[in-house]
């Protein structure tokens, strides 16, 4: 499974199954660190094995770029992408 920081991906296991996330961290070949804005902050990442995440298409390269650039990711730029693609319910608060 090949997954990149600033991808789309969707839970299919645990309390979180079903929900959209991106990923903001990779850690060797088995885990990703992944958030969504609003259950899962940017300061505080979901660490989840990718064979309970169904990866899809989408790579939000604003994302990608800022994390590799060192630059501030921020929970609005999470939920603002996720929101663009329909992902996520706009307005969603939890």
């Amino acid at each position: 499974m090949d997954v990149d920081i600033g991808q789309v991906v969707r839970s299919k296991a645990g309390r979180d199954k079903g929900r959209y996330f991106i990923v903001i961290g990779i850690e060797g070949s088995d885990y990703a660190f992944i958030a969504d804005g609003v259950l899962r902050k940017v300061e505080n990442p979901k660490k989840k094995k990718l064979k309970h995440l169904e990866i899809k298409n989408e790579l939000i390269g604003e994302i990608k770029e800022k994390i590799s650039n060192s630059k501030r990711l921020s929970n609005s730029d999470i939920r603002k992408a996720l929101e663009a693609l329909g992902y996520m319910p706009k307005g969603e608060e939890v």
